[in-house]
C-alpha cells in the first residue's frame, strides 16, 4: 500500500466534496417528481409531459461534451458556482414558466448544470480515492444523489401541501443551488486540499483530469468502439432504465389520476428505499464482483417495468404502482454506483480521464434517449405499452452485462 493510501482519510473529502452535492441533488430530488404535474397542469399532453420531464436528462447529455473544458479553463470549483447559477436561471424560467415550451427549456438549462456536477465528482474520486476504496467512494457519490432524491420529494410534498401550488417546488431547488454555490465559495478547493498534504501530485488536479476527459471525446469513442459496443451497450441500458424509471412514475402517476402530495411521497418512500443501499452495493462490488451488483439491478428494472405495464387499468391500480415503485428503488440500489465503478475499472489507469469521457457519454446517451422513446410510445400507443418495452429492454440489457462484464471487467466473477 503506498505512502498516498495510507494518508488517506476518506471523512477528509465529506464536506466539501460530498455536500454541495447534496444540496444540489436535494433541490434536484424534490423537482423531478412534480415536472410532469406541472407540465399537465399548463395543458400538456401525458406524451408532452414526458419529453418535458427527460429534458433536465438531455441537457445533461448535451452538457457533457463542454463541461470537461469548462472547468479546465475556469477551474472545477468555480464551474460548479457558475452551474448552480444556471440552474437558478432554470429553476427561475421553469417557475414563471406559462406554457410547457417554456418550462422545457427551463429544465433543459437545469439538465446543463448537473453535467457539470456528475462530471467533477467523478473525475475528483477517481483521481484521488485510493483504489481499494473505489466502489465504495464511488457508490457514497452515488448514495449523495439517492439521499438528495430521498430527501426532496417530501420537502415537495410539504410545499404543495402549504401552498396548494407545484410550481412553488421549484422554490426547493434554487434554495439549494445557492446553498451549494455558497459552500464552494467559502470552503477550500479540495483538490488543493490533497496536493498541499501529498496525497496526489500536482500534475493530477481536477481541471486537468476533467479537461482531458472531454478532449476528443468522439475520437475516444471511436478509438474505443470495440468495447463501448458490447459493454457500453449495457451501460446505456443501464442508463436508460435509471432514467425510464425516474420518468416514468411521476407520468404514471398522473396518468391513474394520484394526487400531487400522494406522487411525492411514494417517490420519496421510494428514494429512501434506494438511499439505503447504496454502501451495500458498493460492499458487494468490492466483494463479489461487479456482476453480482449489476445483474440483479437491471433484472429487478426490468422486471419493474413490466409490472406497471400489466397492472394499468386493473383494480387497485395504485397499491400496484406503489409496489412497482418500491421493487424498481430496490433494484436501483442494489446498482448503486455501478456504472462510475466499471467505468473507472475499463479506463487506462495511467490516462483514464478520455475514456471516462467516452463512458460517462455513453450511459448518458441511453439514459436522454430512453424518456423520449417512452414518451413517443406512449403517444403513439399507450403508457402502459412504453413501459412494457422499457422492462424487455431491461431484461436485454441484463443479459448484455451478463456475457460482457466478467470478459471486461478485471474486479468481477461470473454468478455460479
Amino acid at each position: 500500500m503506498s505512502e498516498a493510501q495510507n494518508d488517506f482519510n476518506f471523512r477528509s473529502i465529506v464536506l466539501p466534496a460530498i455536500a454541495p452535492t447534496l444540496l444540489f441533488s436535494i433541490g434536484e430530488g424534490a423537482i423531478i417528481p412534480i415536472i410532469p404535474v406541472v407540465a399537465d397542469n399548463l395543458g400538456a399532453t401525458l406524451a408532452i409531459s414526458g419529453v418535458i420531464a427527460s429534458m433536465i436528462l438531455v441537457g445533461q447529455l448535451f452538457g457533457d461534451i463542454p463541461s470537461g473544458w469548462i472547468v479546465a479553463h475556469i477551474g472545477e470549483r468555480n464551474a460548479m458556482i457558475y452551474a448552480a447559477l444556471l440552474s437558478v436561471v432554470g429553476l427561475i424560467t421553469a417557475l414563471v414558466a406559462p406554457n410547457p415550451l417554456v418550462l422545457g427549456i427551463g429544465i433543459f438549462a437545469i439538465g446543463l448544470s448537473t453535467a457539470v456536477f456528475a462530471l467533477a465528482r467523478h473525475a475528483f474520486m477517481t483521481s484521488f480515492v485510493p483504489i481499494h476504496f473505489r466502489a465504495r467512494s464511488l457508490s457514497t457519490l452515488g448514495g449523495t444523489f439517492r439521499l438528495g432524491y430521498f430527501i426532496g420529494p417530501f420537502i415537495s410534498a410539504a410545499i404543495i401541501h402549504l401552498t396548494g401550488s407545484t410550481q412553488a417546488v421549484f422554490w426547493v431547488h434554487i434554495v439549494g443551488c445557492i446553498g451549494a454555490a455558497i459552500l464552494l465559495f467559502v470552503l477550500k478547493d479540495p483538490t488543493e486540499a490533497l496536493v498541499e498534504k501529498r496525497i496526489a501530485s500536482p500534475n493530477r488536479e481536477g481541471e486537468k483530469f476533467v479537461a482531458a476527459e472531454s478532449h476528443g471525446l468522439f475520437r475516444t469513442i471511436w478509438n474505443s468502439r470495440a468495447v463501448l459496443l458490447r459493454l457500453g451497450t449495457g451501460a446505456g441500458l443501464i442508463g436508460a432504465m435509471r432514467a425510464s424509471r425516474q420518468v416514468i412514475l411521476p407520468l404514471w402517476a398522473v396518468s391513474i389520476g394520484v394526487q400531487d402530495t400522494q406522487t411525492a411521497l411514494v417517490i420519496g418512500i421510494a428514494g429512501a428505499i434506494d438511499f439505503a443501499l447504496f454502501y451495500a452495493s458498493g460492499q458487494i462490488m468490492d466483494r463479489f464482483g461487479r456482476l453480482w451488483s449489476a445483474l440483479p439491478s437491471m433484472i429487478g428494472l426490468g422486471i419493474g417495468h413490466l409490472l406497471l405495464a400489466f397492472t394499468h387499468n386493473v383494480p387497485g391500480a395504485f397499491v400496484w404502482f406503489v409496489i412497482a415503485a418500491f421493487f424498481m428503488s430496490i433494484a436501483n440500489g442494489v446498482g448503486s454506483g455501478i456504472l462510475m465503478t466499471l467505468g473507472a475499472d475499463l479506463a487506462d489507469q495511467r490516462n483514464p480521464a478520455p475514456f471516462l469521457g467516452a463512458w460517462r457519454f455513453t450511459g448518458d446517451s441511453g439514459g436522454a434517449g430512453a424518456p423520449l422513446a417512452l414518451s413517443a410510445l406512449t403517444a403513439l400507443v399507450s403508457i402502459a405499452f412504453a413501459s412494457g418495452v422499457m422492462g424487455v429492454l431491461g431484461l436485454v440489457g441484463a443479459g448484455i452485462l451478463l456475457r460482457y462484464v466478467p470478459r471486461y471487467s478485471p474486479h468481477t466473477r461470473r454468478p455460479a
